[in-house]
């Protein structure tokens, strides 16, 4: 596994959706995940660290593991199965360690809120779904502002 972190959200206009963009810390491995809008403001918002003035789905999720007394350990991008991505979230409660299936983009919006590490298994690397404006999107030196 690699881990990887949150480079950026970038706008695809051709799809009219976001593009979370997950890179590792050399720079060698990125993965694209197409995501919604509410998706990206949530993982926007965790990752400036702004908190909402009332908690949001990410928001509860954490405070309820906090008060079962369940720590999350880290996201982890599992596969891709016909172009859609599957990931688990790794928790520890007091009396074992185990995994919950979730969507990419809610793994990685409570990864960044709890500030664990986020995986991507080295397979999922090799079977991106390919798409012709990705790498005209990384390589453009304007970035897209992530959503309010």
């Amino acid at each position: 596994m690699i881990e990887m972190f949150v480079r950026e959200i970038f706008f695809d206009g051709s799809t009219k959706s976001y593009i979370l963009i997950l890179q590792d810390e050399e720079k060698t491995s990125t993965l694209p995940i197409w995501i919604g809008p509410f998706e990206a403001q949530a993982i926007s918002m965790g990752k400036a660290g702004t908190p909402p003035e009332r908690p949001q789905t990410h928001d509860l999720f954490l405070s309820l593991l906090n008060h079962l007394k369940i720590r999350i350990l880290s996201a982890v991008v599992s596969k891709v199965e016909e172009g859609t991505f599957f990931s688990t979230l790794h928790l520890l409660s007091e009396s074992s360690e185990f995994s919950i299936d979730a969507r990419p983009s809610d793994a990685v919006a409570i990864a960044v809120r709890a500030q664990v590490p986020i995986y991507v298994k080295e397979e999922v690397l090799h079977q991106i779904p390919d798409h012709p404006d990705f790498k005209q999107l990384l390589d453009s030196p304007e970035e897209s502002d992530p959503p309010e």
